[in-house]
């Protein structure tokens, strides 16, 4: 089996897990734990707070020892912090292993993403990323109906089951990237380069604006529709539904377009414009609420220009032997959108209403056309090379802004 192969198997069996985890957890810690959900809320910000900070030195860690056998170690400790879960009694308890469990997902991340990096040819890197989007999707998505099953039962035993199997998938990933070989490590001597990386940082900065839209399906449109629609309850799985086979279906595809970082800029510019049209339209259902699916086609399309379109910059611009700390920093944008997207968009899109909604849409735009220049001055600091003249293989970046 080809590492690709393999990578995609690892990221299917933990996406399974982890879909019946989402749609479980918070009734679990409130209910059977017996937290407030404010604790709750707390725990969980301050969970992914600790793990936007533990990726980068996780990925720098794979990058000193070898991404497989730290993405191994981390897969069998988000594990541990699984099963503790189904011990937790406490607020302290929880608190420790939420830590745990944000700290082991985004430094699993930045490993694989190290892995991939060192296994995989520069050109097809986006598109095998592609493919582990697409199964990590339809992971998601059984488990999130394997999930429902357990909150249509309803008991402890149900959501105990529900946590053990999703540390048991990262217990299996955990072997399943044993068998990959460890991608060469080239140490030079430097630390966590990337915070050093002004244009790469600013490229992180822009790539966490643009997650803020991660929010959006799980949390934000539910709640636009309870207080501001009138339409079915049943819309919500709808729109969840239209998102992950979107994904499924067509992240390859448009990944494939991709290839360079002058493909990768106009990618992220048109998810900038997509995104803003998803916000006006988003906007318009307070009084047509049957729009709310043509918002979330738009949307995901969105996303997947984004998505692929981050990762060929992302890798591009990462040097050799540092993949880990630099796809860490950058991954940690998706941190800080589960940590601080709730609060920011439920304030702007519920407190300002469509106009709200239009002050989001603007911000993504802005944004996605932020990445041009950025990837420019990016690629200039990298590649120095190319000021006077193109790379081989390369020769689309000094006029990434066209």
């Amino acid at each position: 089996m080809t590492a690709a192969r393999l990578l995609a198997s690892a990221q299917l069996v933990n996406s399974l897990g982890d879909g019946a985890y989402y749609v479980t957890s918070a009734l679990y810690f409130t209910l059977l734990i017996g937290l407030p959900p404010a604790q709750v809320g707390l725990g969980l910000t301050l969970g992914w707070a600790a793990g936007a900070v533990a990726g980068v030195g996780a990925g720098h860690l794979a990058d000193r020892y070898g991404p497989r056998r730290v993405a191994v170690l981390l897969a069998l400790g988000t594990a541990v912090a699984l099963g503790g879960f189904v011990f937790a009694r406490s607020f302290p308890a929880f608190l420790a292993l939420a830590g745990a469990y944000a700290c082991g997902q985004s430094g699993l991340a930045a490993a694989r993403q190290a892995l991939l990096a060192g296994l995989v040819e520069p050109a097809h890197r986006t598109r095998v990323r592609a493919h582990l989007q697409a199964a990590t999707n339809a992971g998601l998505a059984i488990g999130a109906a394997a999930g429902g099953v357990a909150l249509q039962a309803g008991t402890a035993l149900a959501y105990q089951v529900v946590f053990a199997a999703d540390a048991a998938g990262f217990v299996v990933a955990a072997v399943i990237l044993s068998r990959l070989p460890e991608a060469e490590v080239v140490r030079d001597g430097s630390r966590l380069a990337v915070l050093r990386d002004r244009p790469y940082a600013v490229l992180a900065l822009l790539h966490t604006v643009m997650m803020l839209n991660m929010p959006l399906l799980s949390l934000v449109i539910p709640l636009w529709m309870v207080e501001r629609t009138d339409a079915p309850a049943w819309l919500v799985s709808a729109l969840l539904l239209v998102n992950t086979v979107s994904v499924v279906l067509f992240q390859v595809r448009v990944a494939r377009r991709v290839s360079g970082l002058r493909t990768a800029a106009r990618a992220a510019r048109g998810a900038g414009i997509l995104m803003l049209l998803a916000c006006a339209v988003y906007a318009s259902s307070a009084s047509v609420w049957v729009v709310l699916l043509v918002a979330a086609v738009i949307q995901v399309a969105g996303e997947m220009l984004l998505a692929a379109g981050a990762w060929e910059i992302s890798f591009t611009l990462a040097p050799d032997g540092k993949q880990g700390q630099y796809q860490g920093f950058f991954a940690s944008g998706v941190a800080i959108a589960r940590m601080a997207g709730p609060v920011l968009l439920t304030t702007l899109v519920l407190g300002g209403g469509a106009v709200g909604w239009l002050v989001l849409g603007v911000l993504f735009l802005l944004t996605g056309l932020g990445f041009a220049p950025v990837t420019r001055w990016a690629a200039r600091e990298r590649f120095p090379e190319w000021s006077s003249g193109p790379r081989p293989g390369a020769a689309d970046v000094p006029s990434i802004g066209s």
